[in-house]
């Protein structure tokens, strides 16, 4: 029986794979990766240097193919996802059928952790509902950019006893009041594609990183009516630079 790894890789430090993760690694034939596109060849290259710093003394695949299109601006957000991720599932079983033997190893490797805002994991379960491909698979745990966000600005998520909310910046729009609901406590918010900051409390306190983890890390915290503007400016200088972006920020109420 064909076998899969869903592997947590981190926020592209290779450092923040865990020991299971890396024993997973070594234990591939092929590992699976979407292209992107040439503006995020850089994402496709971390996920090399982490497999050719931790394999050694053995073989091993990687195995391309172009991501399906997907509408960036759809009438029904969720109907769009959807249909993204029945072409995806349709694209993995291919992709095992033809590049996995039934007596080998394959692995997907996941930013953050498997388990926050990625679809790997339902889309296997697509790709085993159809019938056509059989392979058991397990899930490595990864560190998120909830965590790396939190290390690197050297703060808690919460102040004591309140919750932390994870949300994305679609959520967050269609919030209410200062944008964070009437819930207590801290908000993260990940997938903001342009963050305006439109309608929140420039009271607010936000912690704002990108390329956690790594040497191209871009750090800003403070009052989000004083730095609102920075971040902006900071992010579309490192996206330019870059070509892709991934990005996190916590936002707080001042304290009591």
């Amino acid at each position: 029986m064909r076998h899969i790894h869903v592997i947590g890789i981190g926020t592209g430090n290779p450092e923040h794979l865990t020991i299971q993760g890396i024993r997973a690694l070594k234990a591939t034939d092929a590992f699976f990766v979407l292209d992107k596109g040439e503006a995020k060849a850089g994402l496709l290259d971390l996920r090399r240097q982490i497999c050719d710093r931790y394999i050694e003394g053995r073989p091993y695949r990687f195995i391309e193919a172009s991501d399906p299109e997907r509408d960036r601006r759809p009438a029904d957000y969720g109907v769009a996802v959807d249909d993204w991720h029945a072409a995806r599932a349709a694209l993995y079983e291919d992709l095992i059928l033809e590049h996995l033997r039934e007596d080998e190893r394959g692995a997907f490797l996941v930013w953050g952790d498997p388990s926050l805002y990625d679809s790997t994991l339902r889309i296997l379960e697509r790709v085993l509902a159809r019938g056509r491909v059989g392979f058991t698979h397990d899930v490595v745990p990864g560190i998120t950019s909830v965590q790396a966000l939190a290390a690197a600005h050297r703060i808690p998520l919460h102040r004591i006893g309140e919750p932390v909310r994870i949300t994305t910046g679609r959520r967050l729009r269609d919030g209410l009041g200062d944008g964070l609901g009437d819930e207590p406590g801290a908000t993260v918010v990940m997938l903001d594609g342009d963050p305006r900051f439109e309608g929140l409390d420039p009271e607010l306190t936000i912690h704002w990183g990108a390329y956690l983890g790594t040497s191209d890390e871009c750090l800003v915290a403070g009052r989000l009516g004083d730095v609102a503007e920075e971040i902006r400016r900071v992010r579309a200088e490192a996206r330019a630079r870059h070509g892709w972006i991934m990005d996190i920020y916590l936002l707080l109420r001042p304290a009591p």
